[in-house]
């Protein structure tokens, strides 16, 4: 069991859920009987990965000998059944594994100093933990299905593969160090990058540690549809589909994801407009793909509006959540400043990352409208505050289009419906 196995795609292909399956069972089939399997799909904030799609046609193949499903929550919290049961239809609720990333997890080794120092091109010259879940660790499994999206990410530079598993199933120690890692580098340096400081480091530790696990990736590439072709249930397509063992089915997964997912812009918007599905988006943690994912778009003096009708707080872990409240969206060198003179901080520095992440660096406003989070405390991390209904009566996500929509009154802004799909630039400033 060695390199691809099956590679598909491009930016016109469309690849029907009945298809995905079908090559997704055959393609595993040819690996022979297997007796202990382990799935690591995402958790619901990547319901549109079509990793439920991938996840089902392994629990048909595989059956009994699908005895775990671990999703890859990283630092999210637990899903819920109901998530269980709309993402993973069919696949039994109770092979479903909580991954703790405080407590369940492993140190499989630790890459020298000497090499993060030249991975992170001199930003980071300390050893960095390759830890994972015991689960996939030691769980005794013939077969380990790490499964899900190649999108541009604001860590890693594209997400999934040695990713699933370092960051989605690892420990505090190897998530803190490698967001600091990112963050110090820069996101915009990385983001729609499938080499990066931070993919260097998880590579290197799936090749030095964890040659001897039976580790196959499926990995899909996911856009929107044009005009002609006939969308799934969620209103986009499958562009491509990737298995393999080895990085190859990685870097082609992501020169498919660049060309599908990343939008370059013409003209620099002024106003961005983002949706936040509630029922995906219950934090700033995840809802401020709103601003990293746009950020290299809006124009220096302009807006970001944020409508979340679900936003109900800032992390997903009560800690990190009480770390937002304390520190807030400052600018990198403020953030910087937090963590070396604070303890707290420095013990958490996956928070530290997220808070750069999360800055418009004083470049433009950002206005979150939420459900539930009150104005005290939207402003009192440094974001403005917009009542949603109000802004949702007048931007409303049921109107306004994907991309450039012009108002009655001649306002013209950029709509997104969902920042997780992909990443906007304007021209000018990719130099």
């Amino acid at each position: 069991m060695s390199g691809t196995l099956f590679a598909h795609g491009s930016p016109t292909t469309v690849i029907s859920d009945a298809e995905l399956k079908r090559i997704v069972h055959d393609t595993l089939a040819g690996l022979g009987e297997k007796r202990r399997v382990l799935a690591v799909p995402p958790d619901f904030t990547r319901f549109n990965s079509r990793a439920g799609i991938a996840t089902q046609a392994v629990a048909e193949l595989y059956g009994q000998a699908l005895t775990d499903v671990l999703p890859a929550l990283g630092t999210h919290v637990p899903m819920p059944e109901w998530q269980i049961r709309k993402m993973y239809a069919g696949v039994p609720v109770e092979r479903f594994r909580v991954h703790d990333w405080r407590n369940d997890v492993v140190t499989v080794g630790e890459l020298p100093a000497d090499f993060v120092r030249i991975a992170s091109d001199g930003v980071y010259d300390k050893p960095w933990p390759a830890q994972l879940n015991k689960l996939v660790w030691n769980g005794g499994h013939d077969l380990i299905l790490s499964i899900g999206q190649v999108v541009p990410h604001e860590v890693t530079g594209m997400a999934n593969h040695t990713k699933n598993l370092f960051v989605g199933t690892g420990g505090a120690a190897g998530i803190n160090e490698s967001h600091f890692i990112g963050a110090c580098y820069g996101m915009e340096r990385m983001m729609g990058r499938a080499d990066t400081p931070v993919r260097r480091l998880l590579n290197e530790a799936l090749v030095r540690f964890c040659a001897h696990l039976p580790i196959v990736f499926i990995l899909t590439v996911v856009g929107r549809p044009t005009a002609g072709e006939t969308p799934g249930p969620d209103g986009l397509v499958t562009r491509g589909l990737y298995i393999g063992s080895g990085t190859e089915c990685f870097e082609l997964a992501c020169r498919l994801s660049v060309a599908v997912n990343f939008v370059h812009l013409d003209e620099e918007p002024k106003k961005v407009v983002v949706w936040l599905d509630p029922e995906e988006f219950h934090t700033t943690w995840l809802g401020n793909k709103s601003i990293y994912r746009t950020r290299m778009a809006i124009a220096t003096g302009g807006e970001l509006i944020v409508l979340a009708p679900g936003l109900k707080g800032f992390g997903e872990d009560p800690g990190i959540d009480a770390l937002i409240r304390k520190y807030g969206y400052r600018t990198t060198p403020e953030i910087m400043s937090f963590v070396a003179g604070n303890a707290d901080l420095r013990a958490n520095l996956s928070a530290a990352a997220h808070l750069i992440h999360g800055s418009s660096e004083g470049r433009f406003t950002v206005r979150y409208c939420p459900g539930v989070l009150s104005r005290a405390e939207v402003e009192s991390v440094g974001y403005q505050w917009g009542d949603l209904a109000e802004q949702r009566q007048r931007y409303n996500p049921e109107v306004l289009t994907d991309g450039w929509n012009t108002m009655a009154d001649g306002e013209r802004l950029y709509f997104i419906r969902n920042p997780a799909l992909g990443l906007w630039a304007w021209k000018g400033r990719l130099g």
